[in-house]
């Protein structure tokens, strides 16, 4: 193999350097691979001989970063490479930038869950940028379920159908094709007969523990001699169950001196005997995610992959396996990990244990990130949307409040939802007017700035008022206040304690209608007026039954409300067809 030109060498150098500069001396050998590759495509051939020139230059633009200054890398590129700056600048800007070589019209992209229950936040990103990036290019987006494990994470029957509805929930769309990968059995078995018998690729019986030790002092394992018929005679006996699970793999025949020891002789098939949900017993041997993934992307003309950083040694294996087929791998693009403050675990399996265990009702437990409960509680799927385009395709590790997806939340419904009165925990108060103070009757508004809605109705009120407050405002110590939309009142000195309130006999007067200065604005309800309701809060691991009394209304289940000085609340009904309200957000 030829030795790398100058051009070539210049243009690690420029990627080195570019990532250094990017990630303050902490450039990553992945990243700059990633990059000279995605420009130059006829490079690849020649990996094996372009891996240590990137990590030596990668190392001298770290070391140089340290000792001379960031400034020093920037005045580097500034006279050998100034796109090199230009480029760094575009790829900081937030939203999805164009998929790199992409042919509008001939974009193939895919989101591939294990169906293994339904989709959380964490998954509608995938949606998310795969959805938007095709309708940037005029592309299309496969949902392919990748439902090949049937031991670890077995497939969950009806997740298919939910994961299906909910991939057109959030984007408004149904995707342009559905693969079921464990009904194409039969051509991943076919694809792994073809290696077998070119002996690209051997059935390994050697013990788990025994290949670690081979993986781990770069030497072959005995069974890396076999020849392609003697390999196809034991993957007969893998494929009529007459080998037990455990007892054999197919592993790919790569170098077991590569630098990375994940792509050491790697495994591609391996024996489960455990029934499918959808297959049933049909198959003993099963396809790894790695060897099922890349057969199907190649099949399917995916031009582009977008996946977790975490998967890049993924990427790394199945760029081997491709070059075995002499099948071009398709683009890929990286994004980091995110922490969402104020959500638990995204994990599918971690929140399968907590329903098993009874510690949450189901997947639409407003406590748990699923979509399904986010749907439930009032998130809407623009929103969602917007959350992650914002955030975009960054390959660092960030962390995000929850309080971001809500204020995106808030500005895609707050101009549509009608406001109501929810008095929680309420106390009973009586204030008495002046016969010759006219008050007007209570009427706020239906939505403070859309006056054509309307208003609400309340009751008249003169004379002696009965009214709820909530008990934190009457515990306030504050003698006097507003009662919002109404008029200002006061408590009597000799009333105003946590005595009365406990007893019930919390009294006071009206002032005036008018309001008189900076008072504290409570809301209110009249006596009688609106009906008990419980409203569950999601509180980290707790869920709090908030009771209180709401204001009479007509809206259907469903409708997203807001409540006067408390938040956003979707209502629901109960178990036992009760009106509640599910807490959304502040």
């Amino acid at each position: 193999m030829d030795e790398p030109s100058d051009e070539v060498l210049a243009l690690i150098r420029k990627y080195a350097l570019q990532n250094a500069l990017e990630y303050g001396g902490e450039g990553q050998v992945g990243s700059v691979m990633g990059r000279v590759m995605g420009e130059n495509p006829d490079l690849r051939s020649m990996a094996k001989a372009i891996s240590p020139l990137i990590a030596k230059s990668v190392t001298e633009a770290n070391d140089l970063a340290k000792s001379a200054g960031l400034d020093h890398l920037k005045s580097i590129l500034k006279k050998e490479s100034p796109d090199a700056l230009e480029e760094r600048v575009k790829e900081r800007r937030t939203g999805l930038p164009p998929l790199p070589n992409a042919v509008d019209g001939k974009v193939v992209l895919r989101f591939a869950p294990n169906p293994n229950g339904p989709l959380s936040l964490g998954h509608s990103r995938g949606i998310t940028i795969n959805s938007e990036l095709a309708k940037m290019h005029d592309g299309v987006v496969i949902l392919r379920f990748d439902d090949t494990d049937t031991r670890i994470k077995p497939p969950d029957p009806d997740a298919y159908k939910i994961i299906e509805d909910e991939f057109t929930w959030l984007t408004g769309r149904s995707p342009d094709r559905i693969i079921r990968a464990s009904e194409r059995m039969p051509i991943y078995l076919e694809y792994a007969e073809r290696l077998l018998a070119e002996a690209a690729g051997y059935v390994c019986t050697c013990p788990a523990e025994s290949f670690k030790e081979y993986r781990i002092s770069m030497s072959n394992c005995p069974c890396r001699g076999r020849t392609g018929e003697q390999n196809l005679e034991l993957w007969i006996s893998m494929l009529d169950g007459s080998m037990p699970p455990g007892g054999g793999v197919v592993r790919i025949r790569t170098d077991m001196t590569l630098p990375n020891p994940a792509l050491r002789d790697w495994p591609a098939l391996r024996i489960q005997h455990d029934s499918h949900p959808i297959v049933g017993d049909a198959y003993r041997v099963w396809p790894l995610l790695d060897f099922q993934s890349a057969i199907e992307d190649h099949l399917q003309g995916v031009t582009h992959i977008v996946r977790g950083k975490d998967l890049m040694d993924s990427t790394r294996k199945q760029i081997l396996l491709y070059e075995k087929f002499e099948w071009e791998y398709p683009e890929t693009l990286y994004w980091g990990r995110i922490k969402v403050h104020g959500l638990s675990s995204f994990s599918t399996s971690e929140m399968r244990k907590l329903i098993e265990s009874g510690q949450r009702t189901g997947w639409g437990d407003v406590r748990l990130p699923t979509l399904k409960a986010l749907r439930r509680r009032g998130y809407e799927p623009e929103a969602i949307r917007k959350f992650w385009v914002e955030i975009g395709l960054t390959q660092k590790d960030i962390s995000v409040p929850m309080q971001t997806l809500d204020a995106l939340n808030g500005g895609q419904i707050d101009s549509t939802t009608p406001r109501l009165t929810f008095v929680r925990d309420p106390i009973p108060a009586k204030f008495s007017a002046n016969t010759d103070l006219k008050l007007p009757p209570p009427t706020p508004s239906i939505h403070p700035e859309h006056p054509n809605l309307g208003l609400r109705r309340w009751p008249e009120q003169n004379g002696e008022i009965d009214v709820l407050i909530e008990v934190v405002d009457a515990t306030s110590k504050s003698d006097r206040f507003r009662l919002k939309d109404f008029a200002d009142v006061e408590f009597d000195e000799e009333t105003a304690n946590d005595e009365n309130v406990d007893d019930g006999t919390l009294s006071g007067k009206v002032l005036s209608s008018e309001r008189l200065g900076r008072t504290r604005i409570i809301h209110w309800l009249p006596a009688g007026f609106g009906e008990p309701v419980i409203m569950l809060k999601p509180d980290g691991d707790d869920l709090l039954e908030i009771h209180g009394i709401l204001e009479p209304h007509d809206y259907p289940v469903g409708t997203i409300i807001q409540l006067e000085r408390i938040g956003y609340a979707r209502i629901e009904m109960d178990d036992d067809g009760k009106i509640q309200l599910i807490h959304l957000h502040d």
